[in-house]
């Protein structure tokens, strides 16, 4: 099988998986909360919260979307307003989708795409049981072609997502063409960049799907940005996220270190 087919489908049978069980046990968590045994440290509710989420807003969404799985809040820094158009990549089980719905409101439109079966059917439900009227979730492969009408989205959204595509740029490409133009569309996204990224030999399939080996770094996902047409690229937030140790069968091995940061870039 293709390198690259096999990694989506070891990232889509995970994170069915956490779709189906609601486990979130893989160390796509920050560093303090990292492969502990604990389960309270695995909480979803309060994973959401160590990586920037409000309580009071989480209690205002229906509970079975709050995953854990993130490494930041895009909507923290989104500035999202009543009437506004939002896509949201890689939605799961609608956290973001459901946060950005309450501001949106009934003139407003939040779409959810995910390539995970399991996740959009656990959206759907929810959007379903809670009388979300303002939001849509679609299938898609976010670094192919984005199911959304060109320039037609004023905010696209990302939480810890895009690091696991294999072709970043392209990624971009297709967020930059859903986008409304004349500095009218924008793009929030937080995502995960690396001190040391891995070669394409080395690569580990559970480290990929764990949002570690897919990782660029911070150099080199900001030009991805810039190659897709983007302006105005700025780093909102931005804290270690863990530390990885050395490989004892690798000599002269640098520790890597795996960095939560938070982007905004607009569409001239």
């Amino acid at each position: 099988m293709d390198k690259q087919l096999h990694l989506k489908e070891k990232i889509k049978e995970q994170y069915g998986k956490i779709a189906i069980d609601g486990n979130s046990k893989s160390c796509c968590i920050p560093s303090s909360e990292c492969c502990s045994t604990s389960e309270i440290l695995f909480s979803p509710f309060e994973s959401s919260k160590a990586v920037g989420y409000d309580s009071d807003k989480l209690n205002l969404i229906p509970e079975s979307s709050v995953l854990g799985v993130g490494c930041g809040n895009p909507t923290r820094f989104a500035d999202i307003i009543e009437g506004d158009t939002v896509v949201d990549l890689g939605s799961g089980a609608g956290i973001d989708v459901f946060l950005a719905a309450n501001t949106v409101k009934e003139t407003g439109k939040v779409i959810g795409i995910d390539m995970t079966e399991n996740m959009l059917q656990k959206a759907r439900e929810n959007a379903e049981k809670h009388g979300y009227r303002n939001v849509e979730f679609r299938q898609g492969d976010i670094e192919h072609v984005i199911p959304v009408e060109d320039n037609s989205a004023d905010l696209v959204i990302s939480n810890c997502v895009i690091n696991l595509t294999t072709n970043k740029e392209n990624t971009f490409r297709e967020i930059y063409r859903i986008l409304k133009s004349e500095g009218k569309g924008k793009m929030v996204i937080s995502d995960l960049v690396t001190s040391k990224e891995i070669d394409a030999d080395s690569v580990n399939t559970e480290n990929w799907c764990s949002c570690i080996d897919g990782a660029l770094t911070k150099e080199n996902y900001i030009d991805s940005i810039k190659k897709a047409g983007f302006t105005n690229i700025e780093i909102l937030d931005e804290k270690l996220y863990m530390e990885l140790d050395k490989d004892k069968n690798q000599e002269n091995q640098e520790k890597r270190q795996i960095t939560s940061i938070s982007i905004k870039a607009v569409k001239e």
